[in-house]
């Protein structure tokens, strides 16, 4: 059956990596954990999560790992230890961070942390925006990929100086890894080499990887004996994870292989986007598996294009359009195995029939 086809009984995301039948997702989770004999843990507790939280720590070159609900928690615990070190409850992160934008300034509100938001909007943290700053930050939160300017990385060399430049300052380097694993194919290097040089490392394993909702923390030993604490006094210790754990212990290996394919697959659609489509891509070359594809009409317009492809073929383009300018939007792709599966021409009949449709309803209101 063709991706075009009309008689599909449940939509389909076309992006990223998310189960498609979500019944069918948790029997093969139970499946796998049948296989595998898999205990779930007693409030973090036991060898299964205990063995997948090593298998992570090895991966990323760290001397523990912590598995948590949540990368919200994950991280506000990172920066909460490393401020409580520090005679300064004080941070540096980039302006389009997750936790400047879309936490509720958590930070401030249960933790008592003041951050300094650093370097500009469309480009990734570079040691030239730290370098040279008057005031003392007991932390700097980097992310890698920014997703917000469509998975923009820095080179090697520039994520290399920016650790230099942090550590020469006397800060702790924390990495907001929620897509780490999309950044490893643009690098190509280790994980291991990649962290090198920070002193904590969340990563994600319903993004890239399409497990179910679940994130893990990562540092020394000690580091990991005080996450523990905060995670408990967060009320994020749960009696048990182990369905989430499962389901990234399941995927893990299998996603991580796939990554280049997907990286790849995101060059060549950014080729026919901007070439048979006439749209414009950020970047133009993405640098990981996902980018920001802007539209000549507005969100609503776009949003109800979606729809409208939604109801005819049964297949969601993407989340949602997001107000770029007057009459300019935009929206996020990412590549999994859905788009690895689909040619070119496929995918161009899908959008040109978007296009068409947005532009009318551009017409339509004027």
């Amino acid at each position: 059956m063709g991706i075009l086809s009309v008689d599909k009984p449940k939509i389909q995301a076309l992006g990223g990596n998310g189960p498609a039948d979500d019944p069918t997702f948790l029997a093969e989770i139970a499946a796998w954990c049948s296989e595998n004999n898999s205990q779930f843990d007693n409030y973090g507790h036991g060898s299964f999560i205990e063995g997948f939280e090593a298998k992570v720590a090895n991966l990323l070159g760290f001397g523990a790992a912590r598995f948590m609900p949540s990368g919200v928690l994950a991280q506000l615990v990172a920066l909460k230890i490393w401020c409580d070190q520090s005679s300064y409850n004080h941070f540096g992160m980039h302006p389009t961070s997750h936790l400047e934008l879309h936490e509720e300034h958590a930070y401030a509100h249960l933790y008592q942390l003041r951050a300094t938001l650093v370097g500009p909007k469309d480009s990734p943290l570079l040691a030239k925006h730290i370098r040279g700053r008057d005031e003392n930050l007991a932390a700097l939160l980097v992310e890698l990929p920014i997703r917000e300017s469509g998975g923009q990385l820095p080179g090697w060399d520039e994520l290399e100086e920016l650790k230099a430049e942090a550590k020469n300052q006397g800060m702790r380097l924390h990495l907001d890894g929620a897509r780490l694993w999309e950044a490893g194919p643009f690098y190509g290097r280790d994980y291991k080499d990649i962290c090198r040089g920070f002193d904590s490392v969340y990563v994600s394993f319903y993004k890239g990887i399409g497990a179910l909702p679940g994130a893990m923390l990562l540092g020394s030993e000690d580091f990991i004996d005080q996450s523990k604490l905060w995670q408990r006094r967060a009320g994020g210790t749960i009696q048990t994870l182990g369905p989430q754990i499962a389901s990234a212990a399941m995927l893990l290996d299998k996603r991580l292989n796939c990554m280049p394919d997907y990286w790849r697959r995101a060059k060549q659609l950014a080729v026919m986007f901007q070439d048979i489509l006439n749209v414009r891509c950020v970047p133009s070359v993405p640098q990981a598996n996902m980018m920001h594809i802007y539209l000549p009409f507005s969100a609503d317009s776009a949003n109800a294009a979606r729809d409208q492809v939604i109801e005819e073929q049964g297949i969601k383009l993407f989340g949602r359009a997001m107000v770029a300018g007057v009459k300019e939007s935009y929206f996020e792709l990412s590549v999994g195995d859905k788009l690895l599966g689909t040619t070119d021409q496929q995918v161009a009949e899908l959008f040109e029939r978007f296009m068409s449709i947005g532009n009318q309803q551009a017409l339509a209101h004027g």
